[in-house]
């Protein structure tokens, strides 16, 4: 009976806590412009992909057929989109380094502590996006990318860091297969608009209609279930949201 009940208390012990997000509290945003010590591959064939999904990658495996199929850029503290899609690897990207600590604790936590094998299929990784995502994906590997909740960069002076632009969408457009989707979401209305504009105006995105997309589970996800979305609404927020197709090249 004590063995037991060390045992037990053993098994307990080795059980991951989820970190408190206290203790990696850090500015709201960075200067994606400023220089920042992120390691990255040359090309994305030479990156090693095993750190961060243990689970379907052997560093010294030549016959890793999986790829990252969705991106989070700027993720902030939230692993959300996991579970929805078991069979989906997910990157979430993060510049800040204590949200990048945070979350990957998170998730190497939630990992041990699951027991139908959960968030296996997700990691997350520092870097900037707005210069390094062809280093690390090929053209047309993905197949859903993530703006939530991005920086507003209210000053007209600082719309040119703003994660939705006109060389960026184009970037975005050579990363993603035909058919795949670009979500974003905001709080701020003329955020929202801008990033409306830049994609509407884009020769390789159309808006879904919003009617169109009542069955789509990410929505009510990155609205409701994020990190972001929670707290907009604990301040009673409005939330906004656009949802864009890759289309062919004509």
């Amino acid at each position: 009976m004590e063995d037991s009940e060390q045992s037990s208390n053993k098994r307990q012990a080795d059980v991951v806590k989820l970190p408190r997000k206290r203790f990696f509290r850090q500015r709201a945003h960075a200067n994606p412009f400023s220089d920042h010590d992120l390691i990255y591959p040359i090309k994305p064939d030479e990156m090693d992909w095993s750190p961060y999904f243990p689970r379907y990658f052997s560093k010294d495996s030549k016959e890793n057929t999986k790829k990252v199929d969705f991106i989070d850029v700027g993720c902030g503290y939230g692993v959300a989109l996991a579970p929805l899609f078991p069979d989906k690897l997910i990157l979430g990207m993060e510049i800040r380094t204590k949200v990048e600590d945070y979350v990957k604790k998170r998730i190497i936590a939630l990992r041990n502590q699951s027991k139908d094998d959960l968030y296996q299929n997700i990691s997350v990784i520092r870097m900037n996006a707005m210069k390094f995502l062809p280093n690390f994906f090929e053209a047309g590997q993905l197949s859903k990318m993530f703006f939530l909740f991005p920086d507003p960069h209210f000053k007209r002076k600082k719309h040119k860091n703003r994660i939705i632009s006109p060389n960026l969408l184009a970037e975005y457009a050579y990363l993603l297969k035909v058919g795949g989707l670009l979500y974003t979401a905001t709080d701020v209305r003329e955020l929202h608009e801008w990033m409306v504009e830049k994609c509407d105006a884009h020769p390789l995105f159309e808006r879904i209609p919003d009617e169109e997309l009542k069955d789509d589970p990410c929505i009510n996800c990155i609205l409701n279930e994020t990190e972001e979305g929670k707290k907009v609404a604990r301040n009673n927020g409005d939330k906004h949201f656009a949802v864009y197709r890759r289309i062919e090249n004509n």
